[in-house]
C-alpha cells in the first residue's frame, strides 16, 4: 500500500510540471496528430473488416472505430454493416463476433451461424470471450452520438425493432453467462481483454476442458454497454428501472469482489471451477493493463485511482522494457502455460503491445484531467505509426510490428484519442 502512496505523490506533484518542461510530448502531438489522422480517415474509407489479416467484420473492433467510420464512411453503408449483426442474432439474444460473405463452396465449421434474413453472409463466435453483446450496444450508441440518426432503434429486423433485439442481446448475458454466486458475468479463462483459451492449441470456442472465471474486461464492457442503453430513446419506465438496478448491482460486485484493496488493483480471474494453471502459480500477481482502462471507461475507479492505475502501467512498462501503456499484462503467463503457440511471453495478447488498448487509456486519462500524462503516453504510439507508416495490431516490447498492417481498431482508438485531447488542450 505505501508503494502506491508515494505513487500517487508522484502523480500528484508532477500535475504541477507546466506544459513547458513537456515540450517534447506536445510538440510530438503537434507534429504528427494531422499525420496519424490522415492516416487513419484513408484506412477508415477502405472497408470495414478489422484488418488486412482478417475475413471478417468483427463486433469488438467495428465499436472502436465507429467513431472515425462515421466521420468518412456514408451512414447508410455504416448501419446496414450494424443491422447484419442483428440479423445474425440468435432467438435467445446472442450476438456473433463477426460475419463474412458466404462462400460458394459453402460455410466451414467456423462460420456455422446462418440466416435466410441474412443469405449472403455466413457468422463466427470466439465464444470463450464474452463482449459481443455489449460491443454492439456500445457501437450503436457512438453510431447515433455521431450521426444523429436514431431511427435506427425503431428499424425492424425479422419483425423485432433493433432497440428490442438491444435488450435481448444483454438478456442474454444474464441468462447465459451469468454467475448467481458473484452476481458478474463469465467467460472462459483468457489473458485480460483476448479471447484465446489455454486449454486448447487454437482456443477460441469453449469445450469440456474450459474453465469458466470471472475477470474485470467482460463486465466492465457491460457497464458500458449498460450506461449507453439507459440513454437510448423510446425506453419505457419499467425498462430503465430493470437495467438500471442491474447496472447498479454490477458495479457493486465488481468493486466486492473483483477489486483488490490491497493491491490496488483488478484480481485477474475468479474462478468458477478451477483454474487451468499450476496451483504453484500466483496469477494475483499479472496486472490487466487493457481491462483496467476499459474500467476506467466504465467509471470504476475514482480519479486517485486512474492515476495511480497509470502510473502502475508505466511501471509495468519500464520493467517489462517494452514502448507504451498498451502493454497487455504484466507480468506475462509463463511459456507453455497456453497450448496456443502464439501466447507466449510478450506475443499476442499475453504481453504484446497493441494501440488498440493502450488509446484507450490515453482517452480515460484526457477525460480524467490528466491531460500531460495522456501526452507523455500517447506520444510513442503516434511515432511508431508513423515510423511504419501503418497501424499495426500489435507490437514485442522492442517495438516491432506485428500482425495486421492496416488494424482498423488501432486507427479508431487513435483518432478518438487524437481528437479528445485537442478539444481537451484547447479548454
Amino acid at each position: 500500500m505505501k508503494k502506491y502512496i508515494i505513487l500517487l505523490l508522484v502523480a500528484f506533484c508532477s500535475s504541477e510540471i507546466s506544459f513547458a518542461q513537456e515540450e517534447s510530448p506536445l510538440a510530438t502531438f503537434n507534429s504528427l496528430k494531422n499525420q496519424v489522422k490522415l492516416q487513419g480517415e484513408a484506412l477508415l474509407k477502405d472497408g470495414f473488416k478489422a484488418g488486412d489479416g482478417y475475413g471478417e467484420v468483427w463486433i469488438r473492433d467495428f465499436n472502436t472505430f465507429m467513431e472515425l467510420s462515421c466521420k468518412v464512411n456514408d451512414k447508410d453503408v455504416i448501419k446496414k454493416h450494424l443491422i447484419t449483426f442483428f440479423q445474425l442474432q440468435q432467438p435467445d439474444g446472442e450476438i456473433v463476433d463477426g460475419y463474412v460473405p458466404r462462400p460458394k463452396e459453402g460455410a466451414s465449421d467456423y462460420y456455422k451461424y446462418q440466416t435466410p434474413l441474412a443469405p449472403t453472409y455466413v457468422g463466427h463466435k470466439n465464444t470463450v470471450e464474452t463482449d459481443q453483446e455489449s460491443s454492439l450496444v456500445q457501437a450503436v450508441s457512438k453510431y447515433i452520438r455521431n450521426t444523429g440518426d436514431t431511427s435506427i432503434l425503431k428499424d425492424t429486423v425479422g419483425g423485432i425493432t433493433v432497440l428490442k433485439r438491444l435488450e435481448n442481446a444483454m438478456q442474454f448475458l444474464l441468462q447465459q453467462r451469468f454467475s448467481e454466486k458473484y452476481g458478474l458475468l463469465w467467460g472462459a479463462t483468457t489473458a485480460d481483454w483476448g479471447d484465446v483459451q489455454p486449454e486448447h492449441s487454437w482456443g477460441v470456442e469453449v469445450n469440456e476442458n474450459t474453465h469458466k472465471a470471472i475477470d474485470i474486461y467482460d463486465n466492465a464492457m457491460f457497464v458500458i454497454a449498460l450506461n449507453n442503453f439507459l440513454d437510448f430513446a423510446g425506453l419505457t419506465k419499467q425498462d430503465v428501472k430493470k437495467w438500471a438496478a442491474v447496472k447498479s448491482k454490477l458495479k457493486q460486485h465488481i468493486r466486492k469482489y473483483l477489486w483488490d484493496k490491497t493491491k490496488q488493483k483488478f484480481v485477474p480471474h475468479i474462478y468458477l471451477d478451477g483454474s487451468p494453471f499450476p496451483a504453484s502459480f500466483d496469477e494475483s500477481v499479472i496486472y490487466y493493463h487493457g481491462g483496467t482502462a476499459v474500467a476506467i471507461e466504465a467509471g470504476l475507479l475514482s480519479k486517485a485511482e486512474v492515476l495511480a492505475s497509470y502510473y502502475k502501467m508505466q511501471d509495468d512498462v519500464n520493467k517489462a522494457h517494452a514502448s507504451t501503456i498498451g502493454l497487455t499484462l504484466y507480468p506475462t503467463y509463463p511459456a507453455g502455460f497456453f497450448e496456443n503457440k502464439g501466447m507466449g511471453p510478450y506475443s499476442y495478447q499475453n504481453g504484446g503491445d497493441w494501440t488498440w488498448f493502450g488509446a484507450r487509456m490515453v482517452t480515460q486519462l484526457a477525460d480524467y484531467g490528466f491531460a500531460k500524462e495522456a501526452l507523455v503516453a500517447l506520444q510513442p504510439m503516434l511515432q511508431r505509426v508513423v515510423k511504419n507508416k501503418g497501424f499495426f495490431e500489435w507490437y514485442t516490447p522492442d517495438n516491432q510490428p506485428k500482425g495486421s498492417s492496416s488494424f482498423r481498431g488501432s486507427a479508431g482508438v487513435l483518432f478518438t484519442a487524437i481528437t479528445n485531447l485537442e478539444n481537451k488542450l484547447k479548454n
